[in-house]
């Protein structure tokens, strides 16, 4: 049952951070173990958008993919990840983009999961934990990079 949460102050809003981090499609360009990344469906409903998403994820020789429901609510400002299939038992995510002055934003991020396997966990596990806590820099520097330093 491992779990990662953090609070991260970023010089960008929190509408440029959403939208940042709802381009899933371009998690491969950047982000940590993400290898591929394919939106299998795209629905739109009272100003959310529910996608339906395979990741694959690599370490080595290991890789994984898995699927995923992400509700976007950009009223909110929050992303909600539920997953469906793949090598996980469970696995809840979850984003929040709070305002702070000056134009800047907090972004908190959220996940816990296990794996199914004993075993993928043991060679997984604290390659994944690294991961998460690099994740929120890979999305600051991205941000950096799109919208520039403030």
């Amino acid at each position: 049952m491992p779990q990662f949460e953090t609070r991260r102050p970023v010089q960008h809003t929190p509408d440029q951070m959403f939208d940042l981090i709802a381009d899933i499609e371009k998690y491969p360009e950047f982000l940590p173990l993400c290898e591929g990344l394919t939106v299998r469906s795209r629905k739109e409903r009272d100003g959310k958008v529910l996608l339906l998403a395979d990741m694959t994820v690599g370490y080595k020789a290991i890789r994984e993919t898995f699927t995923t429901q992400v509700l976007l609510n950009r009223a909110e400002r929050v992303i909600e990840v539920k997953y469906i299939d793949g090598p996980f038992k469970y696995l809840d995510n979850r984003w929040r983009f709070e305002p702070l002055p000056e134009g800047c934003c907090s972004v908190h991020f959220f996940i816990d999961y296990e794996f199914k396997s004993r075993i993928l966990g043991a060679l997984m596990g604290s390659m994944f934990d690294r991961a998460f806590r690099m994740f929120s820099e890979a999305f600051e520097k991205r941000a950096d990079t799109i919208y520039g330093n403030a």
